[in-house]
């Protein structure tokens, strides 16, 4: 493996830590509170990871890792501005941060290396392969679509029962995808979110049980 190549698998496996890292203090949050929580840490470690992840996805030559980033990225920054965080940021960190995925897309469209034309010329993955990984990374794009639609009707950064269910349905889509791909990264990454997942979907319908009850 050559120096480039590690470089880009580093890059790859620190943005995938960096996601692990988020589930898992969100996932310990919410275990003590014993209800689903939305930590401020889980939005800043999002923004962050998935910076990393777009240039990995760039280098990689990957459009299912790249097009699964950009929603999202924008969806971390809008759960930051619920959290009250994003205007104590300065602005020279606010700019970039906003005109980053406008300048990736620029790149990808405009650019001569790893943009959209070579990315695809060059793929060694298969139609079909990308049709899958490319719906798995929707699916699981989706999910912060519809917080983000239960976050705008609540005025606040929550995470319903509905986005974990999401999650584990796009998280095992992309488990596949990453087999078969042989990338390391999106294996790793995938798979400490399914357990996590799958613990928070538990909390929630078990706190939702308990206020039908009490209701009731």
């Amino acid at each position: 493996m050559s120096r480039s190549e590690i470089g880009i698998l580093s890059l790859g496996l620190m943005a995938q830590a960096l996601f692990s890292a988020r589930i898992l203090v969100q996932w310990i949050t919410s275990e003590r509170a014993g209800r689903v929580l939305s930590p401020t840490s889980f939005w800043t470690f999002s923004l962050l990871a998935s910076f990393l992840l777009m240039l990995y996805g760039m280098f990689r030559q990957d459009l299912v890792i790249i097009g699964g980033q950009v929603i999202s990225y924008l969806i971390y920054l809008r759960n930051l501005q619920f959290k009250g965080v994003w205007n104590e940021l300065p602005g020279s960190v606010r700019w970039p941060a906003v005109l980053f995925p406008l300048g990736a897309v620029v790149w990808l469209v405009f650019g001569d290396a790893y943009s959209l034309t070579y990315i695809w010329e060059h793929s060694k993955v298969s139609g079909l392969l990308i049709a899958w990984g490319g719906a798995g990374q929707v699916i699981f794009t989706l999910r912060f679509v519809y917080q983000w639609y239960y976050s705008e009707l609540a005025q606040e950064s929550i995470l319903p029962n509905g986005f974990w269910v999401i999650s584990l349905v796009g998280s095992l889509m992309i488990v596949t995808y990453a087999v078969l791909r042989l990338d390391p990264v999106l294996l790793l990454g995938q798979v400490v979110g399914v357990v996590a997942y799958s613990r928070n979907l538990y909390l929630g319908l078990q706190k939702q049980s308990a206020s039908q009850r009490t209701v009731s």
